[in-house]
């Protein structure tokens, strides 16, 4: 293994440079370039068809075979017209990743190319070997993908990608993205109802997504030389390097070469995809970057999201490198988050989130940011639930990540203004008064953007005309979270307007009636509200005096998924049913046991097969250079010392590894997936991963460098 990781050092040394160029240097002219895009349709197709697909993405209208036909043949033309000979239909399993099974353009019955308009909408993959929570048998295969027109077609490598939702064979959704594209329909007729009270020209709300994706990059000769990097993603051994993070010298330093090329190679790719990416730069951690594009529609920005990281992956091969997306790939050292950071925008180009000059914009503003709140504090557990995940429990609360504690981050003016509101219950405003002076609500400033401050330790944050979520995972598909978020905001936003409706009938004016319920609202979720360290001991103890959940651990927080309240609030909006639910819930505990297992059996690999032996054969050339000294006559007691603490963390790490191993055994026979998940999490994992990486990192410390088996922290992170 020693060996394997020196001929790892010299490819580093010996790589050769891959740069890409564009064919261009205007990004406008290539730009799409690889999308079948609106634009293109609209060249492409006739009048008539280009405007029933326009509606069927503006308004979710059927689209007759007719157009179908003709999508397909225009879609069909400009793929082969690029060299394209097969087509797939591209789903988001409940793997986390994304799926795909390619079919030829060619026909060999019919002797010619074709792609009809009743394949490009749906399709009948082999279902049986994807997850599926129990929700049908085995055999029982038959699953359909069917055609999002919503999500622009596109090539990715050689294949034509036609986005689409997967279901079973009885209609149950079997991806992430089924349910998001409902609950994207719900809080769009939510917000609408509420829009209706400010402004009657507003007829549709398109919720909007912006994905910061951080990630570390790694040479890959030297991650495959660590089999924990290959199996699981992250290292489950290795000391602190002398120089990590500490003299935070990395942030938004100078990019390395190297990876400087591979991000210029995969931005050119994804531009051509369509995802616009804007922004690059070095993240905290040595090798830790981030990448971020402008904002868009939510279910693009997702499909965008998961094309990006499909992306990196391909490219970073030609360079030489392994992007690694694992929440917590290095221990004592940032990890990686998926900051989401969303808002909703009006058909007439009004950012509900964005405050205004005009105090009385300003109570649409208001309604908005206070039902998002509320939201939270209504349905933390379920917003906890959506971001569970095995390495995100590594991340949360470490390493300027927040803590598993839900709570909104709102800055001191706005804090100022709803409890403002709040008190100012008794003002009785005449017919003809400023009530927006009375209320305040005139204080809140025009350049709010400017001065509402990031707090880093917030995982759901305001940042000025937009909530930021940063708890979402790096390696997270976030169709979940966002099916959440989207879910609990339009639940609150409809029971303000029924509230505010019954005011209304009541007599009471519509302004009043809507401040009324706001105040009821700021009051009910003040808890939520914290401004201050979300790293802190005292923070701790503050949220569990204010009764918010601190659940730190996914098998315990995925129970909220499941929850009374939570099959209610899906059921409500048609969103999932309580089988489908059942089963994504099986499924999330089966990956967590899964992951989990699969750490485990590579700590146990490591520790017995490379981590000892090489321990034992470095303590017996101490053993033989001390006796050679004795033999000498020279003094060996410097030696002793060495030999006593490596053999005593021998022992300990024979004794902990097999422990752990009988347990798993144990834990394997535990029937029920709920039950079996815990028990990985409490008897396993926090029982005996710290215990046993301890022993083998301060072994790191003690064994010539040379007899190391494996890559260290220093080679890794310092890309070169």
């Amino acid at each position: 293994m020693a060996r394997l990781r020196f001929k790892a050092l010299e490819e580093v040394q010996n790589r050769a440079v891959v740069r890409a160029e564009a064919e261009s240097n205007k990004v406008s002219d290539y730009f799409g370039e690889n999308s079948f895009d609106l634009a293109k349709m609209r060249q492409a197709l006739s009048p008539e068809a280009y405007k029933k697909v326009k509606k069927a993405i503006e308004k979710g209208e059927t689209i007759d075979e007719n157009s179908a036909n003709a999508v397909a043949s225009a879609a069909k033309a400009w793929a082969m017209s690029k060299g394209i000979t097969h087509y797939t239909h591209w789903f988001q399993p409940l793997t986390g990743a994304t799926a795909e099974k390619h079919d030829s353009f060619f026909d060999a019955s019919a002797g010619i190319e074709q792609l009809k308009g009743g394949t490009l909408v749906q399709q009948e993959p082999d279902a049986s070997s994807f997850p599926n929570g129990g929700i049908r048998s085995t055999f029982e295969a038959r699953g359909y993908t069917a055609w999002d027109p919503s999500s622009p077609i596109f090539i990715l490598g050689r294949t034509l990608c036609i986005p689409t939702v997967f279901v079973s064979y009885t209609g149950e959704a079997l991806d992430n993205k089924a349910p998001l594209l409902k609950a994207v329909e719900a809080i769009d007729e939510a917000a609408q109802r509420v829009c209706q009270y400010f402004d009657k020209s507003v007829n549709k709300v398109t919720a909007s997504l912006g994905c910061e994706q951080e990630y570390f990059v790694v040479d890959k000769s030297l991650h495959d030389a660590r089999p924990d990097l290959v199996m699981s993603g992250r290292t489950v051994f290795g000391h602190s390097p002398a120089r990590g993070q500490q003299l935070d010298d990395h942030y938004f330093g100078s990019i390395p070469s190297r990876v400087y090329d591979f991000m210029k190679d995969f931005e050119i790719e994804a531009l051509k995809l369509g995802i616009p990416v804007m922004t690059r730069h070095n993240e905290v951690a040595p090798s830790q970057f981030e990448v971020a594009p402008l904002y868009e529609e939510i279910n693009v920005a997702t499909d965008h999201n998961q094309l990006l990281m499909d992306v990196m992956n391909r490219v970073s091969v030609r360079h030489k490198l392994k992007v690694l997306f694992h929440e917590k790939p290095f221990a004592n050292l940032n990890g990686n988050g998926k900051h989401n950071n969303w808002s909703l925008i009006t058909n007439t180009g009004v950012n509900l989130f964005q405050p205004s000059s005009s105090a009385r914009d300003n109570l649409q503003f208001l309604t908005f940011f206070v039902c998002t709140i509320k939201a939270v504090h209504d349905h933390a557990e379920l917003l906890r639930a959506s971001i569970a995940s095995a390495g995100n429990d590594h991340r949360l609360g470490a390493n300027e990540a927040p803590p598993a504690i839900m709570s909104v981050f709102i800055g001191s003016q706005l804090s100022a203004v709803l409890d403002e509101l709040e008190n100012n219950g008794n003002i009785k405003v005449e017919k003809g008064d400023n009530m927006y002076m009375k209320l305040g609500i005139d204080k809140i400033p025009s350049i709010i953007l400017d001065n509402t401050d990031r707090n880093r330790t917030s995982p759901f944050a305001f940042t000025g005309n937009k909530f930021e979520f940063r708890a979402v995972g790096s390696d997270t598909n976030v169709a979940s979270p966002m099916s959440v978020l989207n879910l609990i905001v339009a639940d609150v936003l409809t029971d303000f307007a029924t509230k505010v409706d019954t005011l209304i009938e009541k007599g009471e004016d519509k302004r009043l009636a809507i401040v009324n319920i706001l105040r009821a609202y700021i009051k009910a979720s003040k808890h939520v509200r914290f401004e201050g360290d979300g790293y802190s001991e005292g923070w701790v103890k503050e949220a569990k005096k204010r009764n918010l959940a601190n659940v730190k651990d996914t098998p315990k927080a995925l129970k909220a998924f499941v929850s009374k309240e939570s099959i209610k609030l899906y059921k409500k909006f048609g969103v999932l049913s309580e089988p489908e639910l059942e089963a994504r819930n099986e499924i999330n505990y089966e990956n967590y046991i899964m992951k989990v297992q699969i750490e485990a059996r590579s700590m146990g690999d490591l520790a017995m097969n490379h981590i000892i032996p090489t321990a034992i054969k470095y303590q017996n050339k101490l053993i033989d250079n001390a006796k050679g000294l004795k033999d000498l006559g020279l003094k060996n007691d410097h030696i002793k010392p060495s030999i006593k603490e490596i053999s005593e963390l021998i022992d300990h790490l024979i004794k902990d590894s097999d422990e752990m191993l009988q347990e798993r055994k144990r834990v394997n026979k535990i029937e029920g997936s709920a039950k079996k998940a815990i028990a990985y999490c409490d008897d396993i994992k926090e029982k005996y991963f710290d215990k046993i990486r301890k022993s083998v990192d301060k072994l790191e410390l003690l064994v010539d460098d040379e007899d190391w088996p494996l890559p260290k922290y220093r080679e890794l992170l310092f890309i070169r």
